[in-house]
């Protein structure tokens, strides 16, 4: 531990005494399991204004680590070297970063002389142990004369080498406002924002300055990667440091804290490393850093994942800041260092007051497991002290309460602790979540939750931290942590009730700190110790007493089997009642967790001595109840013979072991857990090496070592333009280097490392880069030791992969000289072109640049084609970095640079990772409540069917659709609503009327009084406008007529308020939406659907008592449109006898003599957005709505002949309204206007302007925007009737069709025969729940498609194609292409000489696979065969028949892959085994599985048109081969959600016999094989990456968990009385079809419905006809779904094509 070390008590008073207490001390970073520590994360308020400390908002977090001046003199003196009126302006950054001896002279330019001739170190060397930039020791003379002749001084050269590292770092006085400054700089993005700003101008083809250059050769363009080291731009790898700011006596760095190390990556979410591809880039990042910094003359000397950071897109950053050498782990190997004792652990600040609370602690600073287990097993160290190893190995920090370092409760502090006695004593074999919760809860839990655990993920909270900690933590933090509201009153008072409520575990200040007892709060009491002790400082002697006893040392292995052991994952966390809550996105980075130690049980300790003083009244001293210092550390564990490191570590560490099994269980677990003390530097002069041979190196020889660095000017930057950037991004992704190339570079003479800390840092690449792919450290201290000893390789070496496993020896080997330099492994062939491209790619977006600029420059640089250049996979690999650009809160600029980002990525990347990263991406943008131009910009339809070309309708529909419904309802933004309304009307006709009707009018009309705007009504009108008059007859009209019947029906039933209030939004959402529509029929159409035929229903519910006014207000507007629609006449023989009784009823009303009061519920909401006088007032201003109107419109003697009451009418509204009828002689039009002026009342909203829904809705508290749509400046509430009667429609009119000419979708029915009633309105949820798939099993539509049997059938996409497969003319196959708008077939494929039985439809080239026995792959356009492929046959008379004339036959003998076949069998003469049966298409890689008769596998690659490798395997039980029935394949999509798309990663094959085999789909290696059916396997589906859905002609449909290691069916379903022959999957419905009936299931397990055994069952139903209600006789062969549409298809053994509903 160094001098420069603090208690964190110390530490944070250190720095808010030298900034402020305004600056937010979050905890100290300790290098050690010590609490002691130089380096701090740290947090600013953001809001501006007040004195609190903490603020609302708060900053990112930051580290300020804390340096000493006698700790380091370089940094102190290149601080002081600032000009002073620099350190005054607080405005010393970038490339003023100079010493005052060079200002107007770039630091990194300055006397490149000096570091041409030296080496420097950031490590302390012995040398000189106050400098952190030191010259190597292998510096040789005739250098250091040469140095000596130069200007320049040593602290010169020291000076030089931080400003290159840390040139946007301001530097001078440190102060809060300094700090606040600098944070506010850093997240404004303007430190290195010129830098981005130039290279969008290079990129424009505009003229910039050398930064670009610069910063273009720090990331590889060719150009600068040979002597131009730049020093005065930031290498995007290495940590910036935002300021080095002096204090008295003190240098403090601040720079940000990202929030990931690779170290927390391997510990704790090791899959977040994706692929090998992921950890080639991270390598690749790292060794550019190296490079840069070993071209500056400087080393590392520390590299370990710990400084590695990366942050949240896991981009790395170097730290730097770290000098400190690890030595601790190589001084068990180190010969010459004697035995001592460990150094004492002290603050090194004065008069501290933690000194005794940490006097007694017998640990070194440095970590080293192998010795400290040792030592605790012998005895000599405390229990305490090993529980701080361990946590130091779990990555616990001190005083961070996310991850507290965690201790057991071993008293219950009911009694005092007794040896003697039982009573008090924590049960250690349990974890408190266990004792608390009880046994009878967590069985409970892990059996009824849908992943079975029983604990959470983490044993110690952070609740339950600053509850423990209350007393002492600002009140702030407890507001944020524990209650937004502070009630002290709410924390335990005292220990025993603070044990019983937790269900958490201890921390260790209970054990060592009686200052946790004191409050600091007034209102807060201070915690009560137990009554058995005295004083807080009696407790914690007894407490540690306690701890330390022999009762604790004999049970307290068993907590850390629990805690860090071997309980914590597999059947012994199961019996412990110990397991854990995965994590959600196990490839999400974390930077914490529980990371397990040890997979097998922890030895008991054995070196124990009694003790008897737990019952003393009076505590001894803490130092004298502790054990630990009976002995002194041997440091020197390893001895020179590796030939029996057991017996020698016996002979030394276990004599005194009187027990051999527990010595051998202790020297095996000693051995066993060596990886958790990992070596990663190699330094020789550890091991007494002599270097002589080293110094006599000649000049000559290491200037020809040295890194090349600029002498004089480097290349213009005029020298680059975008042609120039583009042609370096170039990669194939098709081409790539393989071993064989890489075993070249081996061998070629390259340059080695330029001195031995540089090769030292290479080693620790070495090492790192093997942990990435085992899991695990490379090294540890023995086998580092033989290494080092006797040359002898890890054997973990032999578990790498090929071409790490190479890159890995390089990198490690013992000569020094021999391993190759960080810009040779650079340029190895291990790096392929995809990583160099993007790497150059993504660099500039990791600058500290506004996230506009960076935006900006990824979309220029796209748009100019560099992901085009890339190559579709590199551009994969680069979205994840770009996505979060796009989906930042953007301005309107920004938004539409991510449109053309987005767009880029759409054309360049394949389908199935444009699903998988860019569609969720745009899912999140389109949920955003808040208003977004780029939301907006996403709902043009160009962009939309930009979407539809790459990824099709199906993806569209299921990812997209429903979140641009979602923007028409609950307040949507204007803007986005009219975008939205336009998309959808402008779509409609290319979905098709099914899709339109299930997956937009079905969806709008369910919003009804939820929200939905104006433009969502808009909408549906504009929609039935389009789409012609019989659309609006037949589906429209039923369903809005069915909607307000329901709403009625609900109105005149008691229900819930809410319920209530939704059903007269709806009502007179509905009356709105056919007033719209009624505005664009011809007025017979009008008058038959609406008025004529059936009973009025704007009339309906006129007459209703329980509508609330508005409602009734609505309708009589409506009404009133309609009837001006139709006309007088019209209006006078079909309304006005309606409304009879509606008149009556208002004439003889209570009312009409007081005309106050009204009847009907009023809607309790708001009308603050609308005048009062524009809404009724009661029921009787329906008189002056309607009679007035109805006197204008007919006249007023035929108003009074057709209404008894007038009399009573007219002197109601005389007497209340002074409304008189007076002849004028005037038109009708004209006694309107006279009428309406009369009316002041209701002037202010004349009929034509009227808009009902703005009325209600702003009435009752909705705010309702007026969006302009793109396609009309009014919404449809707001159509005028035109003057000429016989006016144009705005609807189709569908012509007279002549023979063999139908109306496109002539055969779909109105969903509102299915129609659910008032149910509809009862559902809240989203809009997914909310349209639930009825089916009715009625047949539609019917079509012969084969002259015999119907065999197979394929499903588009786009759900308006189908393809059909069977028997043709002459007992041929054929294949039918049937487009269902009109039913008809339009082509066809007529090569296959045998019967069709599948079909595959390759989406991404529009061809088709069809399988007859070989396999056929067309144009679906022109039906031409593209090639044909089968299998080399012995019969070959079938082959040559089977096969057309101009087929291009593939019958190679191809590479044959043998899988772990489990027997071999004898090919049945009953079916040739070359055949091919059935097929399976792999979209992500475009490849076709096809089984065999034989039971293989065959894979074929579409793409390039050949045959791949073979998968042989065959059944075990029998002697006949099974054939291949069904195959399907599941890949990691849905896992890999923030990652890359990768192919299928299990592939299921069904046998004809019953068995089913899983096969690896990478290695195809059987993973499991089990008897699934007892017969023959017709359908395999994957519904789910872990579940597959069988059916077989046994007559059952099975579902398997595939998570388990034997698959075991969690559901059976039965009931079908014949085998199943098909089935399809959508969801969680399952059709599945047998003989002439369908079965309709669900996976979605109801208690109810399964049965004890697992069983479902199912209730078979057969198809009628829905016409003539005749049932289908004929057997169903065949079934797939149109899941938009809501229909499903049947294919029949008599040839016909069925459509169900």
């Amino acid at each position: 531990m160094g001098e420069d070390q603090m208690c964190l008590e110390c530490l944070q008073q250190r720095i808010q005494t030298d900034f402020s207490d305004k600056l937010i001390f979050r905890y100290g970073i300790s290098d050690s399991a010590l609490p002691f520590a130089s380096r701090a994360v740290v947090q600013i308020g953001l809001s501006s204004g007040g004195d609190k400390v903490v603020c609302e908002e708060i900053s990112p977090q930051l580290v300020l680590a804390v340096v000493a001046n006698h700790e380091d003199e370089c940094q102190s003196e290149y601080v002081d070297g600032y000009p002073s009126e620099n350190v005054k302006d607080n405005n010393t950054y970038g490339k003023n970063n100079t010493p005052s001896s060079d200002i107007g002279q770039c630091p990194a330019e300055a006397s490149f002389g000096v570091l041409n001739d030296e080496i420097v170190s950031l490590a302390f060397t012995e040398d000189d142990p106050q400098c952190s930039v030191n010259f190597s020791s292998t510096t040789p003379a005739v250098v250091e004369s040469e140095i000596s002749s130069t200007s320049y001084s040593h602290i010169y050269s020291c000076s030089r080498a931080i400003a290159a590292l840390s040139p946007v770092a301001y530097v001078g006085i440190g102060s809060y406002s300094t700090i606040e400054d600098l944070v506010h700089k850093y997240l404004s993005g303007c430190l290195e924002d010129h830098i981005m700003s130039s290279l969008n101008l290079l990129i424009e083809g505009k003229q910039t300055d050398q930064d670009v250059a610069n910063f273009l050769g720090l990331v590889g363009l060719p150009s600068f990667t040979e002597g131009s080291i730049a020093g005065c731009v930031r290498h995007p790898n290495i940590a910036p440091v935002l300021g080095m700011l002096k204090v008295p006596g003190y240098i403090s760095l601040l720079y940000p804290k990202p929030p990931y190390t690779l170290e927390n990556i391997l510990h704790y979410s090791p899959k977040a490393l994706k692929s090998d591809w992921h950890i080639r880039f991270l390598i690749y990042q790292i060794l550019s850093a190296l490079a840069y910094i070993h071209g500056l003359g400087v080393t590392h000397g520390n590299l370990c994942p710990s400084n590695i950071m990366l942050t949240d897109s896991c981009w790395s950053w170097l730290s730097m800041s770290d000098k400190r050498r690890v030595k601790g782990n190589l001084r068990s190997m180190n010969k010459q260092v004697p035995s001592i004792s460990p150094p004492r652990v002290t603050c090194c600040m004065e008069n501290c007051p933690s000194q005794s609370l940490y006097a007694d602690l017998q640990l070194s600073p440095s970590t080293d497991w192998h010795c400290d287990f040792k030592r605790w097993w012998k005895g000599e160290l405390s229990n305490y002290d090993y529980l701080l190893v361990l946590n130091r190995l779990a990555g616990r920090r001190w005083g961070d309460h996310t991850f507290h370092i965690v201790m057991p409760w071993v008293i219950d502090f009911s009694v005092i602790p007794d040896e003697t006695s039982d009573a008090g004593w924590r049960d250690l074999r349990k974890s408190k979540w266990r004792l608390a919760k009880g046994d009878e809860q967590l069985d409970f839990t892990y059996s009824t939750s849908e992943i079975p655990h029983h604990v959470s993920d983490e044993c110690l909270s952070e609740l339950a931290v600053c509850s423990y900690k209350a007393r002492r933590l600002p009140l702030s933090v407890l507001r944020s942590a524990v209650r937004s509201v502070y009630e002290p009153n709410e924390y335990p008072a005292n220990m025993q009730r603070l044990y019983q409520w937790t269900p958490d575990e201890c921390i260790p200040e209970f054990y060592s700190d009686p200052r946790i007892f004191i409050s600091l709060h007034s209102g807060m009491s201070d915690l009560a110790v137990p009554a058995w002790a005295s004083s807080p400082e009696e407790f914690i002697s007894l407490h540690r007493a306690a701890l330390e006893s022999d009762r604790v040392s004999r049970q307290i292995h068993h907590w850390f089997d629990i805690t860090f052991g071997y309980k914590m994952s597999g059947e012994a966390a199961v019996i412990a009642k110990n397991v854990m809550l995965p994590t959600a996105v196990p490839m999400m980075p974390k930077s914490m967790g529980r990371r397990q130690l040890f997979t097998r049980p922890h030895p008991m300790r054995r070196g124990f001595e009694p003790n008897s003083n737990y019952i003393s009244t009076e505590p001894a001293p803490l130092s004298c109840q502790l054990q630990g210092n009976q002995s002194k550390i041997n440091s020197k564990l390893v001895s020179k013979d590796f030939s029996d490191p057991i017996q020698v570590a016996s002979e030394k560490f276990f004599t005194e072991a009187n027990d051999l099994g527990k010595l051998e269980e202790a020297i095996s677990f000693c051995e066993y857990g060596r990886n958790l003390s990992p070596c990663y530097t190699f330094h020789q002069d550890n091991f007494g090496e002599n270097t002589s041979r080293e110094k006599e190196l000649t000049n000559e020889h290491f200037k020809n070592k040295m890194p090349s660095v600029p002498r004089g000017d480097s290349l213009e930057v005029s020298d680059i333009d975008l042609s120039s950037l583009l042609e370096y991004l170039e990669a194939d992704d098709s081409v790539s280097m393989g071993f064989q190339e890489l075993l070249l570079w081996r061998q070629k003479p390259s340059l080695g490392s330029c001195s031995q800390d540089a090769a030292g840092d290479i080693f620790s690449v070495g090492c790192m880069l093997a942990e990435m792919y085992l899991n695990r450290p490379l090294y540890n201290p023995v086998s580092f030791a033989a290494y080092w000893e006797n040359s002898i390789l890890p054997g973990l070496i032999e578990e790498l992969p090929p071409h790490a496993k190479l890159l890995v020896e390089v990198s490690i080997q013992r000569d020094w000289e021999r391993r190759p330099s960080a810009q040779c492994l650079l340029e190895s062939p291990y790096f392929p072109a995809t990583v160099r491209s993007a790497y150059f790619f993504l660099a500039p977006l990791h600058l500290l640049a506004r996230s506009g600029s960076r935006l900006q420059y990824a979309a220029k640089f796209a748009k100019g084609g560099a992901l085009k250049s890339m190559g579709a996979f590199a551009a994969e690999m680069c979205a994840p970095y770009c996505l979060p650009l796009i989906m930042a809160s953007l301005s309107d600029v920004e938004a539409e640079s991510a449109l053309y980002l987005l767009i880029e990525f759409l054309k360049c990347l394949k389908p199935q990772a444009i699903k998988t990263l860019i569609l969720p991406a745009m899912q999140k943008i389109l949920q955003a409540t808040d208003y977004s131009h780029l939301k907006v910009l996403l709902l043009q339809n160009s962009f939309v069917r930009e979407v539809w070309k790459q990824v099709g309708k199906h993806a569209y529909l299921e990812k997209m659709h429903p979140l641009v419904i979602s923007n028409l309802y609950v307040s949507p933004h204007k803007n986005s609503a009219s975008a939205a309304s336009v998309l959808l009307i402008g779509s409609c006709e290319e979905l098709g009327i099914p899709v339109t009707v299930n997956q937009t009018i079905l969806p709008l009309i369910h919003c009804f009084g939820k929200g939905i705007c104006t433009d969502g009504i808009d909408a549906l009108v504009r929609i039935g406008g389009l789409l012609g008059e019989n659309f609006v007859v037949r589906q429209l009209l039923p369903l809005l007529r069915n909607v307000i019947v329901s709403c009625i029906d609900v109105s005149c039933i008691d229900k819930p308020e809410p319920l209530q209030s939704w059903n007269s939004l709806a009502l007179i959402d509905s009356l709105v939406a056919l007033d719209g529509l009624a505005a664009v029929l011809p007025r017979e159409v009008v008058l038959k659907e609406l008025i004529q035929d059936q009973i009025c229903l704007h009339v309906k519910v006129l007459t209703q008592v329980h509508l609330e006014l508005p409602v009734l207000q609505v309708a009589a507007t409506t009404l009133i449109a309609v009837c001006q629609r139709i006309g007088p006449d019209f209006s006078a023989l079909h309304v006005l006898p309606q409304l009879k009784e509606l008149f009556g009823e208002l004439a003889f009303s209570q009312e009409i003599t007081t005309g106050a009061g009204s009847s009907g519920r009023s809607l309790k909401f708001s009308r603050s957005k609308i005048d009062e006088e524009a809404l009724i007032g009661n029921r009787m201003d329906l008189v002056l709505l309607l009679y007035p109107f109805f006197a204008s419109l007919l006249g007023i003697e035929k108003l009074r002949q057709c209404c008894a009451t007038w009399l009573l009418l007219e002197q109601y509204l005389q007497r209340f309204h002074n409304w008189k009828w007076e002849y004028t002689g005037d038109t009708s039009k004209n006694a309107a206007e006279s009428i309406n002026a009369q009316r002041p009342i209701f002037s202010k909203i004349p009929t034509s302007e009227y808009n009902p829904a703005r009325l209600l809705l702003n009435g009752v508290g909705w705010s309702i925007p007026q969006s302009q749509g793109a396609r009309g400046g009014k919404s449809s509430m707001n159509y005028k009737p035109p003057d000429d009667p016989q006016r144009t429609p705005l609807i189709k009119h569908v012509a007279t069709l002549g023979p063999g000419k139908r109306e496109p979708w002539f055969w779909f029915p109105s969903p509102a025969a299915s129609w659910d009633g008032p149910d509809f309105l009862s559902r809240i949820g989203g809009l997914k729940d909310e349209l639930p798939w009825k089916i009715r099993s009625s047949i539609i539509c019917s079509v012969r498609a084969h002259p015999g049997a119907l065999r197979t059938l394929a499903v588009c996409h786009d759900e308006c194609t189908v393809f059909t497969g069977g028997v043709g003319p002459g007992f041929k196959g054929t294949v039918q292409k049937w487009e269902l708008p009109r039913m008809d077939c339009v082509s066809g494929y007529y090569g296959h000489e045998e019967v069709v039985n599948d079909i595959c439809v390759l989406s991404s080239s529009g061809r088709v696979a069809s399988c007859d026995g070989t396999i056929h792959v067309w144009n679906s356009q022109t039906g031409k065969l593209i090639s044909v492929y089968a299998e080399p046959s012995t019969n070959s008379s079938y082959l040559a028949s089977s096969l057309p004339m101009a087929a291009k036959v593939i019958s190679d003998q191809s590479n044959m892959l043998n899988s772990n076949t489990l027997s071999s069998g004898i090919l049945s003469s009953a079916f040739n085994g070359s055949l091919y049966t059935c097929m399976r298409h792999i979209e992500s890689d475009d490849k076709l599985v096809v089984g065999m008769g034989n039971g293989s596998l065959r894979f074929i690659d579409i793409v390039q048109d050949q045959k791949l490798h073979l998968w042989k395997s065959d059944t075990v039980e029998y002697s006949l081969s099974s054939l291949v029935s069904a195959i399907c394949s599941c890949g990691s999509e849905k896992l890999l959600m923030e990652g890359v798309a990768s192919s299928s990663s299990w592939i299921a094959a069904g046998l004809s016999s019953g068995h089913c085999r899983l096969l690896d789909a990478r290695s195809g290696n059987v993973i499991t094989f089990w008897r699934a059916h007892d017969g023959y396997i017709t359908k395999l589906a994957a519904p789910e990456d872990h579940l597959l859905v069988s059916s077989s002609l046994d007559k059952t449909l099975r579902v398997w968990d595939l998570r388990r290691n034997c698959p075991s069916p969690s559901t059976v379903f039965r009931g079908h009385s014949d085998g199943i022959s098909s089935f399809s999957v959508w969801g969680q419905d399952v059709i599945s079809v047998s003989k002439n009936k369908i079965g309709l299931s669900s996976l979605s397990r109801c208690a109810d419905e399964v049965r004890n055994d697992g069983e479902q069952r199912i209730l078979p139903q057969k198809l009628y006809m829905s016409d003539r209600g005749m049932r289908n006789l004929s057997v169903l062969s065949s079934i797939g779904i149109l899941p938009f549409s809501r229909l499903f298809l049947v294919g029949t053994e008599d040839g016909y094509l069925k459509i169900c509903c």
